[in-house]
């Protein structure tokens, strides 16, 4: 799958039948697809029936190495960041609908996870297109601007490390009150002794979370 021109993707489809369930894995900054794969394959131990899709950063990183990145970070302040993040969402934006299209799965049968910056990919695009994935799942990230008002339709599920000193677990912890004060649907794990790294810990608890938690929306929609 290349929905993006010159986008590479790893893809990890069910054995047998369609997809019932769409993963969108998002790399952190200088990475490639493949740093994904430890997330992606204790997804696909948990949800079988799932479609797993790890593009690479639509633009190649700037710094040492040969990774990518979702927005350049180049010369970048602090209040630059939310400008450079909407310049890419909107390919990010027709990534996830053309994956959708392609396997008939809507945003509730979406989840998006992300690392680092691809963390903050994955949780500016539920601030663009409420709705679009029913769940994300942040790892190691944060908002490139806190949200006026939070997601009604989505599901998030910050992950972090409480020894991260490239994304400070306090702006994390912050962000999460922010959400809870505009009642959003959100959760937050912190990690004990873990850095700026895809722990198999906090791997664990995005399965957890995503196994046992009912979305708030289905309750207040029951009540």
């Amino acid at each position: 799958m290349s929905d993006v021109p010159h986008t590479p993707v790893i893809e990890l489809l069910p054995e047998q039948g369609p997809p019932k369930q769409l993963f969108i894995l998002l790399h952190g900054l200088g990475a490639s697809a493949s740093s994904m794969l430890p997330l992606a394959v204790i997804l696909r131990q948990h949800f079988p029936d799932a479609a797993v899709l790890m593009p690479e950063g639509f633009q190649p990183y700037e710094g040492v190495g040969h990774g990518g990145q979702w927005f350049s970070v180049l010369n970048m302040k602090d209040g630059e960041r939310a400008e450079r993040v909407g310049q890419s969402l909107p390919l990010l934006e027709d990534f996830v609908r053309r994956a959708q299209a392609r396997f008939g799965l809507s945003g509730d049968e979406t989840a998006i996870a992300g690392f680092s910056q691809g963390a903050i990919m994955a949780l500016e695009l539920t601030v663009a297109h409420d709705g679009l994935v029913g769940r994300v799942l942040a790892f190691s990230g944060r908002f490139a601007q806190l949200p006026n008002r939070a997601p009604e339709l989505t599901t998030l599920h910050l992950f972090h490390g409480e020894e991260d000193t490239i994304m400070p677990v306090q702006l994390v912890r912050a962000g999460y009150t922010h959400l809870a004060e505009r009642q959003a649907d959100a959760t937050l794990d912190v990690a004990s002794e873990v850095g700026h790294v895809l722990h198999p810990v906090l791997i664990d608890r995005a399965v957890h979370r995503l196994q046992t938690c009912i979305p708030l929306r289905v309750w207040r929609k029951a009540l």
